[in-house]
């Protein structure tokens, strides 16, 4: 028995976090608990789980610190409260039934535990690692998460403690607003005019890229710092380069031009995904977008459909939106631009669009956000996942 579990629970400097492994004691996990406490280390020394001084948790558990015990303030809430609370749930869970037919007996836990310098307060330390420890050994015994759980979940997840939340594109239709602008100061008004969205993509445009280069996009990241960011760099050539370069600034996505060679298109895809970002082909001028799609060995994330702004009068062409996914697999989005405005949003959504790509009908209008909202009302989403904020499993 080889079992992981892994929990994080409170908030603040008292916030738990639990790593544990639980096995027999005469396999892997049971040697590592003997040279755990064995082997002892300066600021980490791993301390037996104990209900109270001369009784022992079981399942045997050693609670190791995680973080560097410097002073004796630490030291006494490691052997005070973490100690306490780590052992209290385990013997909490055995009441509970949680080990089922399992021989507490023959089990050893290793239970790494994180306490904050500037944790202070005995009672939350106690509560916060007590429910972490429960939670982990709980999920362990049920090797959560599965398979299908850890799919749904990856781009729907916000990391607590990281402090910014990288937007993955879960949920269509989304409005994505082209930053065709080249005056910094513009650029920064609109940006703090936009509502925050989690229906709502910002680009930043080629006109400006091309003016302040890649930079720019830590100045988007100024106003909006968790905003899904989209580099319009129109790739022509060199494509893993150019694509890693956006990755490196930040850029959620990058665009390449579906007029690019097969082979520039195929490497930025790869770059992109070895970055972690979205690859975009812009289909402006593609005679024939389904043809160029079915002659690529990996395929894009996003498509657009880019109709001019150089050619506006003329009529919106959605093209075979379906044909399109059809030739990625049915795994792609597909964005429509060029003049896109409030009265033809339903018609683009009707025809498969999952983004709508809007300039200067929001960018140029004299309450940005009152335009930006109308487009959003069109989509007929929620706001931001409330629900997900507040709750986890």
């Amino acid at each position: 028995m080889y079992l992981v579990g892994e929990a994080l629970v409170g908030d603040g400097a008292e916030l738990a976090h639990i790593d544990l492994l639980m096995g027999e004691k005469e396999g892997p996990i049971g040697s590592a608990f003997a040279n755990a406490v064995s082997q002892l280390s300066i600021g980490h020394t791993p301390l037996l789980a104990v209900v109270r001084p001369n009784l022992l948790t079981k399942p045997v558990t050693l609670v190791i610190p995680k973080v560097t015990l410097k002073d004796m303030h630490q030291v006494n809430e490691m052997f005070g409260p973490v100690q306490a609370a780590v052992a209290k749930a385990v013997a909490d869970s055995v009441e509970e039934g949680v080990f089922g037919d399992l021989d507490i007996e023959s089990l050893a836990i290793l239970c790494s535990t994180f306490v904050h310098p500037e944790a202070k307060d005995f009672n939350k330390l106690y509560r916060f690692n007590y429910g972490a420890t429960k939670l982990a050994l709980a999920r362990a015994l049920e090797s959560f998460p599965d398979k299908k759980t850890i799919l749904h979940e990856k781009d729907r997840a916000a990391h607590a403690v990281m402090g910014f939340k990288v937007q993955r594109l879960w949920d269509p239709p989304y409005l994505q607003v082209a930053l065709d602008i080249v005056d910094l100061n513009k650029l920064h008004a609109v940006l703090a005019a936009l509502p925050e969205n989690d229906h709502l993509i910002i680009e930043a445009g080629t006109p400006l890229v091309k003016k302040f280069g890649l930079n720019v996009i830590s100045e988007i990241r100024k106003v909006k710092p968790n905003a899904f960011i989209i580099a319009d760099m129109k790739i022509l050539d060199t494509g893993n380069l150019e694509a890693r370069m956006a990755g490196d600034a930040t850029a959620d996505a990058v665009v390449v031009s579906g007029l690019a060679p097969t082979s520039t298109i195929e490497k930025a895809i790869i770059e992109a995904k070895k970055v972690g970002i979205y690859s975009v082909i812009d289909m402006l001028n593609v005679a024939n977008p389904v043809k160029v799609l079915q002659g690529l060995k990996v395929k894009p994330n996003i498509v657009e459909l880019h109709r001019a702004i150089d050619v506006e009068e003329t009529s919106h062409a959605w093209g075979d939106i379906p044909a399109l996914k059809k030739a990625c697999g049915g795994k792609l989005l597909v964005a429509t631009a060029g003049g896109i405005r409030v009265n033809v949003v339903k018609d683009a959504l009707k025809a498969g669009a999952d983004i709508l790509v809007v300039g200067r009908a929001i960018t140029a209008s004299k309450d940005v956000s009152h335009a930006a909202d109308e487009f959003i009302e069109q989509l007929n989403k929620e706001e931001i996942d409330q629900f997900r904020i507040m709750t986890d499993f």
